[in-house]
């Protein structure tokens, strides 16, 4: 994407922003392919403390190869990286045109950052986990959705047949991209809505409240249910009772459909800087200096649910390895002496977040493939590297 204009062979455009190298460009300049709506910040943010770190030590032996810290980012095709330690700003680092001031797409992180919304409006008595979806969108009468609750589509266990497969050239999945517009419009095609999308899903796989079942338009669903239950526009809501709050330094944006709609399960862009202030929520139990943002309680519920038995009937058990997890709220949470909590997001966006540690990595990568096993393998092993490190 270099000239006035470059040339045609090297434009991103709306057919080809999610494949390499395009991919690298596009991530960090969504608004230009894709409308969107802004997501406010603080009008003065606290700056952050410095206290950096020499990452020059990190050495990482994975299936049999060797990396540096350098080289690790690079085979993961990081775009930006930021370490907190005790809310200290400990090391950042940016490649392929991105910058600290730059919000860059974080995919499927966005789901998460629902998570901790749906939290505000259940302790600000707005949402009812246990309530029918369609009690709340009574358009979903008579669809897939019908019966489930709140808390099925935040713990992803709705029984829908919906397949997720990125690489599909056809199916429910395409009509979904077309809807929300991430996707050109083939001509002569009318065009669609996220909203009327969801409600044409009328397909069930299983029960409501069983396995893990990872399906996107649960959360783009949930947009709809925040917005009919808190009476504001989603990316009002977002700026209003997290993004301003937790003292965001830059505004970020989401993608919507030609109607307003909100791309909640992956449209969210924003910088890394305040991807790790929103993961140290975890670490100070949702408060941001002497406010309660989050409430205490959604977040211990997160960390510490007993969730693992439907993460190991589900589609992700294999991906991670088998390791003992589970998933609450647009959460992950890998389990052991000190949980490591996590949002992830296809292409390589990461946010992982050691609360006992009080260590925060926010990392927003343009992997080649959108979900690729050996990527996921080799990041979490850097990871778990960088938290023997900040030990």
């Amino acid at each position: 994407m270099t000239g006035f204009p470059p040339p045609a062979d090297q434009r991103a455009t709306l057919a080809n922003w999610r494949t390499p190298p395009f991919n690298r460009w596009a991530f960090h300049h969504v608004s230009e392919l894709v409308p969107s709506a802004f997501v406010r910040g603080a009008a003065s943010a606290t700056p952050w403390q410095l206290e950096p770190r020499d990452l020059d030590g990190f050495r990482l032996e994975h299936r049999g190869r060797h990396f540096d810290f350098r080289g690790w980012l690079d085979q993961t095709f990081t775009d930006s990286f930021v370490v907190l330690r005790d809310g200290k700003l400990a090391f950042e680092t940016y490649a392929g045109g991105q910058d600290a001031a730059t919000p860059h797409i974080w995919m499927s992180v966005s789901k998460s950052v629902l998570g901790l919304v749906a939290g505000i409006a259940v302790g600000r008595g707005q949402l009812d986990v246990d309530a029918r979806l369609e009690t709340i969108v009574p358009e979903l009468e008579g669809s897939a959705f019908a019966g489930a609750t709140v808390r099925d589509a935040l713990d992803m266990r709705v029984g829908i047949h919906f397949d997720e497969d990125y690489h599909a050239r056809s199916g429910p999945i395409i009509e979904y991209r077309k809807a929300h517009l991430w996707d050109p419009l083939p001509v002569g095609e009318q065009p669609s809505d996220l909203r009327s999308f969801l409600c044409t899903l009328k397909e069930r796989d299983g029960e409501h409240g069983g396995r893990f079942h990872y399906v996107s338009p649960n959360t783009d669903l949930l947009g709809w249910v925040l917005e009919r239950a808190t009476g504001t526009r989603y990316a009002d809501l977002v700026s209003d009772t997290l993004w301003k709050p937790i003292g965001a330094e830059r505004d970020a944006y989401i993608t919507v459909d030609r109607f307003g709609a909100p791309r909640c399960a992956g449209g969210f862009c924003a910088t890394p800087r305040d991807m790790a202030r929103l993961g140290r929520l975890f670490v100070t139990g949702g408060r941001q200096g002497s406010e309660q943002v989050v409430p205490e309680a959604w977040i211990r519920d997160i960390v510490g649910f007993d969730g693992e038995q439907a993460w190991q009937a589900g589609d992700f058990f294999d991906l991670f390895s088998r390791a003992p997890m589970h998933y609450r709220s647009k959460w992950y949470v890998l389990h052991g002496p000190q949980p490591l909590v996590f949002g992830v997001g296809v292409f390589g966006q990461h946010l992982f977040i050691d609360p006992a540690a009080d260590l925060v990595i926010a990392m927003c990568a343009s992997q080649p493939l959108p979900l690729d096993e050996s990527f996921v393998a080799l990041t979490m092993a850097g990871v778990e590297q960088l938290r023997a490190i900040f030990q």
